[in-house]
Formats: C-alpha cells, structure tokens, sequence
C-alpha cells in the first residue's frame, strides 16, 4: 500500500451553505501500485478533522485512470481510503499524480 503524500487540505464549509456543516478540499500526491486485472489497492490519506459518517462527494486523479475504478469513503477519524479497482483486463501502472478529494459532513 502507498501513502500518500505532500497533503494539502482547505476546510470550510462556505461552498455549501446549509446543507453541510463542514466541507474539507484535500490535495495530494498519490503513487498507486501497478495492478493486474482483478487487482485492487487501497491507499490512505490523513485529513485532520473527517469523521465516520462523513461523505466523499468527489475524487479527481490528474492522470487517466486506465479502466480503474475508484470508491472514497472516510475509513476511521482523520482518515479517507481510496480504493482502486482494475477490472480492465490488463496491467494498470498509474504515474505518480496529483489527487483532489472533496469531504463534507452532514447538517
């Protein structure tokens, strides 16, 4: 499993007045393992602050995901896991990349 690094996260939840009571815009860098076909990898990334319950509203990778699939979810206080998925049919080595993950927590 790779961690993630070079972490920048901004919180507020001034983008969704009412309907959040905090939002959390979180920057990294992400090295993912490569993955064979039917392979999958989960990576972690600390952000001060998530909670269970919390939502992961939207991931963003800065490279192609290759037939990845992608589910973030808060996995425990302080942490969001990234779960990749290759159901491609062949071997996914993703290049080192930029990773923008949105968090908000429910009114």
């Amino acid at each position: 499993m790779a961690a993630a690094t070079a972490v920048v996260a901004r919180r507020g939840n001034d983008q969704f007045r009412g309907l959040f009571s905090d939002t959390w815009s979180v920057t990294c860098t992400l090295d993912v393992d490569s993955l064979v076909d039917g392979a999958g990898t989960s990576d972690t990334i600390t952000v001060p602050g998530v909670a269970l319950g919390d939502i992961v509203l939207g991931i963003s990778f800065g490279v192609s995901l290759a037939g990845l699939t992608v589910t973030g979810y808060v996995s425990a206080a302080n942490t969001v896991t990234l779960r990749l998925q290759n159901e491609s049919t062949a071997t996914v080595d993703l290049a080192s990349t930029t990773v923008d993950v949105i968090v908000a927590r429910m009114v």
